[in-house]
């Protein structure tokens, strides 16, 4: 089968092609803008205003999933500004958490954690905003904001919200929201609402993970939050299917990244290009296959970090270790937590 026909089979329509270069588009505009407003505007650890605002926007982009310009338009809204009111919950906790350990500031995260578990069986937009809380939550600890940053997460949102419209505005109606369909287990679920032992089990993973942080290190310990708390299902058997395909995939995914580091000093124009292809796979394969969704975006982080300078080895590799104990910590918390098992048809 050739190429175009591979194409038209997994994306008829070009629609999630489009819905991918939307999300590229809305991450380069946020950060070109917040490079300009933020020369002056540095955050500690040498990171720049772009850096959320890049965030925010392509993230509320993934999350967003409507048909009209209107909707689409109040929903990216929406999603920017529940990103920002996570940032701002970071910023207020951590420096109150820091006075318990190493790893206080990290442990808002389990509140993160506990939203986009507790939302993802409520709707679309629901679970959008649990996850840009916690996105937020998460740029805003990995780029170390403090309380005193709190108007430059402010000028984030609005960048991001600018940034993440716009497109939308100019893909219209040659995009049409490709959601994924419920799966039989999906369809065979309790009748009681799952989404609080959902949260239950992510937060639990997630506070686990934080909790070794502190007494052993880890390298980069949010990756196993993030991975921990996006494989939580609806039910046990589609946890494991998200675990088993997120760890295939981060496995793939790193690897070729890490392939691709003797280019990123001396061509990084280069590299940029194909993390924007990555990305565009990732919005093409992210409605049915979750592990080529997260083999495209590990490739794409791995690449993009090269790129703006982290040199460590360990670092880029550790994205792999992270994603499968966060995945293993997420399986064995929907296992132990309130278990949620499809119901046998009568």
């Amino acid at each position: 089968m050739n190429v175009r026909g591979w194409l038209e089979r997994v994306d008829p329509g070009t629609h999630r092609r489009i819905k991918g270069l939307r999300l590229v588009t809305a991450y380069g505009i946020a950060w070109m803008m917040g490079t300009l407003e933020g020369r002056s505007i540095q955050l500690p650890g040498h990171n720049s205003l772009s850096a959320l605002a890049a965030g925010f926007a392509l993230w509320a982009s993934v999350s967003e999933g409507r048909t009209t310009r209107a909707d689409s338009s109040r929903d990216l809204l929406l999603l920017v500004l529940a990103a920002v009111c996570g940032a701002a919950t970071m910023m207020g906790l951590a420096p109150i958490l820091a006075r318990v350990g190493r790893a206080g500031p990290e442990s808002t995260l389990v509140i993160g954690a506990f939203c986009v578990a507790y939302l993802k069986p409520v709707g679309i937009l629901a679970a959008g905003l649990g996850s840009q809380f916690y996105i937020g939550q998460l740029l805003a600890y990995g780029v170390g904001s403090t309380p005193n940053d709190l108007a430059v997460v402010a000028i984030a949102g609005l960048i991001a919200a600018v940034a993440a419209i716009v497109p939308r505005l100019l893909s219209g109606p040659a995009e049409h929201p490709a959601l994924p369909a419920p799966t039989a287990s999906d369809a065979k679920a309790e009748r009681r609402s799952p989404g609080l032992r959902m949260g239950l089990q992510a937060a639990a993973a997630a506070l686990v993970i934080v909790v070794c942080n502190e007494w052993f290190g880890l390298e980069k310990s949010a990756w196993a939050v993030t991975a921990c708390t996006y494989v939580i299902a609806g039910t046990m058997s589609g946890t494991v299917e998200r675990v088993l395909r997120r760890i295939v995939g981060t496995a793939i995914g790193v690897p070729l990244g890490l392939a691709c580091l003797p280019f990123a000093l001396h061509l990084p124009f280069l590299i940029c290009i194909a993390a924007a292809v990555a990305m565009v796979v990732y919005a093409m394969a992210l409605p049915e296959r979750y592990d080529i969704a997260c083999g495209a975006y590990a490739f794409a982080l791995i690449v993009t970090m090269a790129v703006q300078g982290e040199s460590s080895v360990i670092m880029l590799v550790s994205r792999a270790w992270e994603t499968l104990i966060g995945g293993a910590l997420g399986l064995a918390t929907a296992m132990l937590i309130f278990p949620l098992r499809a119901r046998q048809p009568r």
